[in-house]
């Protein structure tokens, strides 16, 4: 009988994979009864252990574990390979991400209270009514309140619904919040204002039922691949055009890409070793009681990949689509898949390049196509879509999609309301921030990378510059983590280059890739406020680290609760080399949401995101060799 093929050291691990860790993990003298998973996921190998699977040996698999009970929190890592466990750490202080069975469960235990109700009742609601009642659980974030500490904490926010599929956001019960503790399955404390402020009852709803008419003049348009799809799939390894790279999947981070690199004369010519979005942060600028602690990391607090959508063909995706599932454990060690997590399709884009010569009359036009790697998680009122674009011409973008419907708030009739806008009568849409922070862990062309500040300037008027015309791009290169903290600067034409000092175009330059990033605020919060401390990365739009493996979030390992400290700002103290070393950028970008009556009831797709463009590392137009297709 043959053997078994073995698993690539970078495949997502497997159902079976995950019960033997489950296993592996009840059977510790450490593990007690009452604890759940919290987090499961492979631990991946860094370079140098892949660079020894690319010489033929084999890569040991682990899988590494979050534990939780109200006696605290424990990290194991477990040998798949070798079956045992091989590291255990506590962790007493740390709140691992909010599962979806807690998520549930601050309805009932809200509902159940007294003291809620009545206050509910005070609102102008009934018995009957307040079954109907939607309630979120938004974590709290720290303000550093005595009776919080210790306490696994999240807070249920009020909705009135009409009816059991009514749009619930558009009537907040404004005012009223329960603080659960979570370990203990009560309120620990419940915030109720005065002011009662009269709940929204204009509908909001936006399915068939909100629509009176829809437009009777759109026509079909067909997207057809009648030759089939150009790429290759092969278990998680895909190549197109030129490219090749390897898609993962966890639930924290969603969607992760792993070896992307570009054939250049048929010659892989690695770019980045890992890709991913390391942490998202959603603060509100509303100081009310009810709203002034809302800042919530849907990465670490929720998880993206757990929190994933399943997709489907002429909705989310359109064309010849190749869908991933994906493998995930739950809060009691059961794996559970999530159908067509991941879509890979093509996309035409317009063109590519084009030119008429007017003097010898040929005119050439290449169309674009790129390649699309997406996934949607919908996190509480929000859609995100994070969808990785690759181009015929080596440019790679990031873009995420931002929908849903806003987070609201009740507003007084006569109230002053300068922390957002009405978009109903007594209903409010608070400006807030939806800031991402993207992990990039370079290889450009083999390592020992590093990055360079460019900045254009206008010259001074001199003999040289004698109509004052001329302008020029001067450069550094950051040598500490200390020096790379960086925000972005429109006005003077600031961008980054990852280069690779040890390899030369052949105008004996350093090869590079180019960061585009968007002219975006960073975080707006006051600089000592909670959100500040808890979200540092979010004050600067571009950090570089010396690669360390225990470096995956810009929030740090455990955001849920946490006062701040452990994050970016944390890891640059060491203040480590980042010239011709094997170097991580962390790029902070994202949206400033002033909220539009255009958002309401469901908010049309909002982009942001950043660029990779090729800046000399080919020596010529890459894509010069892009057929034209005619149909």
């Amino acid at each position: 009988m043959p053997k078994p093929k073995p698993i690539h050291p970078l495949a997502p691990l497997t159902a079976d994979e995950f019960a033997l860790g489950v296993q592996l993990v009840r059977a510790d003298p450490l593990f007690r009864d009452t604890m759940r998973f919290y987090h499961a996921q492979l631990l991946e190998p860094d370079k140098a252990m892949m660079e020894k699977f690319a010489q033929g040996k084999r890569i040991p698999r682990h899988a590494f574990f979050v534990l939780h009970d109200k006696a605290g929190t424990i990290e194991m890592i477990v040998s798949l390979t070798k079956k045992r466990v091989e590291w255990l750490q506590t962790q007493p202080n740390a709140q691992p991400a909010i599962t979806e069975a807690e998520y549930d469960s601050v309805a009932e235990i809200v509902k159940k209270n007294a003291r809620w109700r009545r206050a509910v009742k005070r609102r102008g609601l009934t018995d009957k009514e307040i079954k109907l009642v939607q309630v979120d659980g938004i974590t709290c974030g720290n303000f550093g309140v005595a009776a919080d500490r210790g306490k696994r904490l999240l807070c249920g926010v009020a909705y009135y619904r009409a009816s059991e599929d009514d749009n619930g956001y558009a009537h907040p019960i404004e005012g009223l919040v329960a603080y659960v503790d979570l370990d203990a399955q009560k309120i620990h404390r419940l915030v109720d204002s005065e002011n009662v402020i009269p709940i929204p009852k204009e509908d909001g709803n936006f399915d068939a039922r909100g629509v009176s008419e829809y437009r009777a003049d759109l026509k079909s348009l067909d997207i057809s691949q009648p030759d089939g799809a150009s790429f290759r799939v092969n278990e998680n390894w895909i190549e197109w055009q030129k490219w090749s790279f390897r898609i993962s999947f966890n639930a924290r981070e969603g969607l992760a890409l792993h070896q992307i690199a570009y054939n250049d004369a048929g010659r892989a010519r690695p770019i980045l070793f890992r890709a991913s979005i390391s942490e998202m942060v959603v603060p509100y600028g509303d100081p009310r009681p009810g709203h002034f602690w809302m800042s919530v990391f849907d990465e670490g607090e929720y998880g993206l990949g757990a929190l994933a959508n399943s997709l489907e063909l002429g909705c989310d995706c359109l064309g010849a689509i190749h869908y991933f599932d994906a493998t995930l454990l739950n809060e009691f060690g059961e794996p559970f898949t999530i159908k067509n997590a991941i879509c890979l399709h093509e996309e035409d884009y317009g063109i590519l390049w084009k030119h008429h010569d007017q003097h010898s009359d040929v005119a050439e036009t290449r169309r674009s196509r790129r390649l699309v790697v997406s996934m949607f998680p919908t996190i509480g009122n929000y859609d995100y879509g994070f969808f990785w674009y690759f181009y015929q011409d080596g440019t790679i973008q990031f873009e995420s999609k931002l929908t849903g419907v806003i987070q609201t708030s009740g507003v007084g009739a006569d109230e002053n309301y300068p922390y957002g806008i009405r978009v109903a009568p007594n209903l409010g849409g608070p400006i807030h921030q939806h800031l991402f922070n993207a992990r990039l862990h370079f290889d450009l062309d083999g390592g020992g990378n590093s990055v360079a500040e460019y900045e254009t300037a206008t010259l001074a008027r001199d003999e040289n510059n004698s109509h004052g015309t001329a302008f020029v791009t001067r450069g550094k290169i950051f040598s500490r983590e200390q020096d790379a903290a960086r925000v972005a600067d429109p006005l003077r034409g600031r961008f980054w280059n990852v280069i690779n000092p040890n390899v030369k175009n052949k105008m004996g330059e350093s090869v590079a890739y180019k960061i585009v990033t968007m002219a975006s605020p960073t975080l707006l919060s006051h600089p000592e406020s909670s959100v500040a401390h808890r979200a540092g990365f979010a004050q600067k739009h571009i950090w570089v680290t010396q690669y360390d493996a225990r470096e995956l979030y810009a929030a740090g390992d455990y955001p849920n609760q946490n006062a701040g400290g452990d994050d970016l700002p944390k890891y640059i103290q060491k203040n480590r080399n980042i010239e011709n070393d094997d170097i991580v950028v962390w790029h902070t970008f994202g949206v400033t949401h002033n909220v539009r009556l255009e958002d309401f009831p469901v908010m049309p797709v909002e982009y942001c995101g950043f660029t990779l463009k090729p800046n000399g590392f080919f020596d010529r137009n890459p894509a010069l060799d892009v057929p034209m297709l005619h149909h």
